[in-house]
């Protein structure tokens, strides 16, 4: 017995002496005495037959002292895990490495489970396998360059499931597929347990870190725990380097991006300015006019926003495709779209080098240009739906409340007081199919829509056409109008478009009824246009001569009449003169002369007189065959009408 044993023996004994029964055991704790030596103080009170109290009370003391040298293990051991982790996480903190930060992690995942063997592998994802990446204590070269199908092996069940898995008989254990390759490996390298832990990174398992013994092991949870933690590390590691790769690579891109922000600062000033031009243009209700005329000051060239249809198709249909502005010879072309439609394009003329900050403001030109014009769409599409519900009441007479439909109608500027006429449009062109045909009766309602809005009128479709309500200017006539209307129509729809006119309307909030008898009027016009060969022309009944009497619906004889002869009527009133009966005559005569002279009983050259004032009042074709027959019957309408002399 050595001599430090019986000076502790000899010190216990003079501890339990003193009748204190954990004071042999503090000192065994405090000189971390093995478990065998706990039993010394116990076996020392009997061979001097101490009483059974004194016995009981230091094998109490005895429980509890293993109890505390137990605890005080365990803590030692978990303060050895948390040494080697702050280590493992210092090294990582200065990674320079990696392949000398993995080896660091296994070395001590080994050491401290205390394993024959630990060892790491990462998935290779342009293979679609897992290999080998780090090993310690391996001693087999072909399970040092195993490579392993993703699924096979313990490692592979443990990718799957993203879990911890240990095997106490790796060749007895079915849970996982065994493969020839890799149970050649492990039997090379002798190995039996087998605990393997997930390299995890987000959601996703990049490798495998294992512990393995040559023998028969039951790894405890805390065992799981700590290799877990070195996974985490190891996984933590990885990141970094990629990260570091990525940041390298990133700062490299930056110093160039910083060598061309230098160069262009000049450009990215010019980009800053034409945004804060387009936002003031947005907010204060600019158009898209607006918008070119700023981008064209700011890249110093000549901007236009185009119709696509005004726009080469292939750039155009490569820029919405691409989502970026493409060179077309010596111009950049910007589609201007909106989901799949395309609304025209921005594009900048003579400036085949353009660099791409100036590009980018030109796409973001086009942005807000389809921008401005669906907002405007929008705005337009309601006011033409509110336009043409108004138009409808006045067809239908839903409204008699003169008060109602002057208010209405101003909030849309249109002025129901001024003269009016109803125009009736169709289009004359035939759809391949009835999709077709409802697209292109949307074009024209659309024309006509924006036609009226310009106008201070009224549109509305209506019978497979549309029908609008503009007002007459002084000066103007419902010919030159309807003339006008189909013109203007047939442009903006590319299609020929016919439209008939009704005669003038007047007061129509009192009297919504006329609308409706106008609308019929004009179709009526419109119709006869079509029959006599002249569609796509525009037309009023007052172009047909006698027969707008026929088309009229109120049959308006006394229009007639003063359309016609009105100024022959008018210059008999004034001046006593007798240049309709003079008319009435020469007709009568057979348009000769010498019988009207007889007739009238007046000399020859009175009448070659007074037919010459005619000639000056309805104009030198008074006597063509078209305008002779109107003519007559105005005369006989005039004479009929005339109040009977008693």
């Amino acid at each position: 017995m050595s001599s430090d044993h019986v000076q502790s023996t000899e010190y216990s004994a003079a501890l339990a002496s003193e009748g204190s029964a954990e004071a042999p055991y503090l000192e065994l704790l405090a000189r971390g005495a093995s478990a065998d030596a706990y039993e010394q103080p116990v076996l020392l009170a009997r061979a001097e037959g101490r009483p059974a109290e004194r016995i009981a009370a230091l094998e109490a003391a005895k429980l509890l002292a293993l109890r505390v040298r137990s605890d005080m293990e365990v803590r030692r051991r978990r303060e050895a895990e948390l040494s080697a982790l702050f280590e493992t996480a210092h090294d990582l903190a200065g990674l320079r490495d990696l392949d000398a930060v993995l080896r660091a992690i296994v070395q001590r995942a080994r050491s401290l489970l205390g394993t024959d063997v630990a060892y790491l592998s990462l998935n290779d994802p342009v293979r679609g396998d897992t290999y080998m990446r780090v090993t310690e204590g391996s001693v087999a070269a072909r399970f040092q360059q195993l490579r392993l199908g993703m699924g096979e092996g313990l490692g592979g069940l443990v990718a799957q499931t993203a879990r911890p898995y240990v095997t106490d008989d790796y060749f007895a254990d079915d849970r996982f597929q065994h493969t020839r390759t890799i149970d050649a490996g492990v039997r090379d390298e002798g190995l039996v347990a087998i605990l393997g832990v997930p390299l995890t990174l987000g959601h996703h398992v990049i490798g495998v870190l294992f512990a393995a013994d040559r023998r028969a092991r039951v790894f405890e949870r805390e065992q799981i725990a700590l290799l877990g933690s070195f996974a985490a590390l190891a996984a933590a590691a990885i990141d970094t380097a990629n990260l570091l790769t990525e940041t390298r690579a990133a700062l490299t891109e930056l110093e160039r991006a910083n060598e061309i922000i230098q160069d262009r600062s000049g450009v990215i000033e010019r980009a800053s300015d034409v945004h804060d031009r387009l936002a003031e243009l947005v907010l204060r209700g600019g158009g898209v006019h607006d918008v070119a005329a700023a981008v064209a000051e700011v890249l110093d060239g000549a901007v236009e926003f185009t119709d696509a249809a005004a726009t080469p198709a292939e750039a155009l249909e490569a820029s919405r495709t691409e989502g970026h502005a493409v060179r077309h010879a010596d111009d950049w072309i910007a589609a201007v779209a909106a989901g799949g439609e395309l609304l025209g394009a921005l594009v900048l003329h003579g400036h085949p080098g353009l660099d791409p900050v100036d590009q980018r403001t030109l796409e973001r030109a086009a942005m807000v240009t389809s921008l401005l014009l669906l907002a405007r769409r929008s705005a337009a599409e309601a006011e033409q739906r509110v336009r043409g519900e108004l138009l409808d009441d006045l067809l239908d007479a839903r409204d008699r409340d003169p008060r109602l439909l002057r208010e209405r109608a101003t909030r849309l500027h249109a002025d129901l007081d001024a003269t009016h006429a109803v125009l009736a449009a169709r289009l004359d062109s035939t759809a391949a199919d009835a999709d077709q045909e409802a697209a292109a009766r949307r074009r024209l309602w659309s024309a006509a829509s924006h036609l009226a809005a310009t106008r201070h009128g009224l549109a509305a479709a209506r019978d497979g056409g549309t029908v609008l309500l503009l007002p007459l200017e002084t000066g103007d006539s419902t010919t030159d109008l309807a003339r006008r209307t189909a013109r203007q129509l047939g442009s903006a729809v590319h299609e020929p478009v016919t439209v008939g006119a009704s005669a003038p309307v007047r007061d129509l909030a009192a009297h919504p009824d006329t609308v409706a008898a106008a609308y019929e009027e004009g179709r009526r016009c419109l119709d006869a246009l079509r029959l006599l060969g002249r569609a796509g022309d525009g037309a009023a009944v007052e172009d047909f001569g006698f027969l707008g009497l026929l088309l009229a619906g109120d049959r308006d004889i006394a229009g007639f009449v003063d359309r016609t002869i009105g100024q022959v009527v008018a210059y008999d009133e004034r001046r006593g003169t007798d240049l309709v009966r003079t008319l009435d005559a020469y007709f009568a005569c057979g348009m000769s002369p010498a019988r009207t002279k007889d007739d009238l009983h007046v000399h020859v050259n009175t009448v070659a007189q007074r037919l010459e004032r005619v000639g000056r009042l309805l104009g030198d074709d008074w006597q063509s065959p078209g305008r002779a027959l109107e003519i007559q019957l105005a005369l006989r309408l005039h004479r009929l009408s005339a109040p009977v002399r008693r």
